[in-house]
């Protein structure tokens, strides 16, 4: 019975992960023959792991100040990630909460909302440095001003659409407040805010990344501007296959996360 479970699961493992591998083998052949010739501008991934495997096998090197390895500056990244998007997802689902709720409160702040959510995530980097006179808070703010948007919008209409039924058994079992949040409304509208959740937190990747290139310091959008000005293409390359893996594994750590919690009726 185990071993036909096992079975299983290393067929179903291969017929997910072939199709994805044989397609990065394709591109990658692709992209070599394209740069091969001396006037290619770009280099081919040959020449990118040539340049960069000191910093692909030595990713925690610190020389100090902004001199440190990949490691360092994904950490780094990863840390002003973190922190904007639980300040995102605190006032986010509280605010979604609130618009569900109440048709006033929806009616007052959705057309605000949906004006603001459409202003691009660099544009409130000015506005930001010029109220906190740091780049460290700007940085946190754009992050948090960028995913809260979708949190709130998914939560509102989750708890816009939790089926009446739900409502009437609350009103039976005479729930409220703390009861009524944590046993009907939380529950049914988890799948709506985990959507939220994971579209908030890719937003966040790509907010930090570019703000970095604005702000300096350590972190990976730094470290991608530094090396367009140090013409270090092959670092930049590396640098975007890291950022598009760190980016993968948020929105998958995301979505098992609202799985395991909606015991898979959320989006995966």
């Amino acid at each position: 019975m185990n071993e036909s479970l096992m079975s299983r699961a290393l067929n179903y493992s291969k017929y997910h992960a072939l199709p994805p591998l044989l397609m990065l083998l394709f591109f990658l052949l692709l992209w070599e023959g394209l740069t091969a010739g001396a006037s290619a501008t770009l280099p081919a991934p040959s020449q990118v792991l040539s340049e960069t495997w000191e910093l692909i096998i030595d990713p925690f090197y610190d020389n100090g100040g902004t001199d440190v390895g990949m490691g360092w500056q994904i950490l780094a990244s990863l840390e002003r990630v973190a922190y904007g998007f639980a300040l995102a997802v605190i006032f986010g689902v509280s605010l979604g909460v609130l618009i569900g709720q109440s048709t006033l409160a929806m009616r007052a702040l959705d057309p605000i909302f949906q004006v603001l959510r459409t202003v691009p995530p660099l544009a409130w980097l000015p506005l930001s440095l010029a109220g906190f006179q740091d780049s460290q808070p700007s940085a946190l703010f754009v992050i948090f001003i960028t995913a809260i948007w979708p949190i709130i919008i998914n939560t509102s209409v989750g708890i816009r659409n939790i089926p009446e039924d739900y409502r009437n058994v609350a009103r039976v079992l005479n729930l409220r407040g703390v009861e009524y949040f944590s046993k009907i409304m939380l529950p049914a509208a988890a799948p709506y805010i985990f959507s939220g959740l994971r579209i908030g937190v890719g937003l966040s990747w790509l907010a930090i990344v570019a703000a970095e290139m604005l702000i300096g310091g350590v972190g990976i959008g730094f470290f991608i501007w530094d090396a367009w000005n140090s013409s270090k293409i092959s670092e930049i390359v590396l640098a975007l296959v890291y950022v598009g893996v760190i980016g993968f594994i948020l929105d998958r750590s995301v979505a098992w996360v609202g799985n395991r919690i909606t015991r898979g009726t959320s989006a995966s």
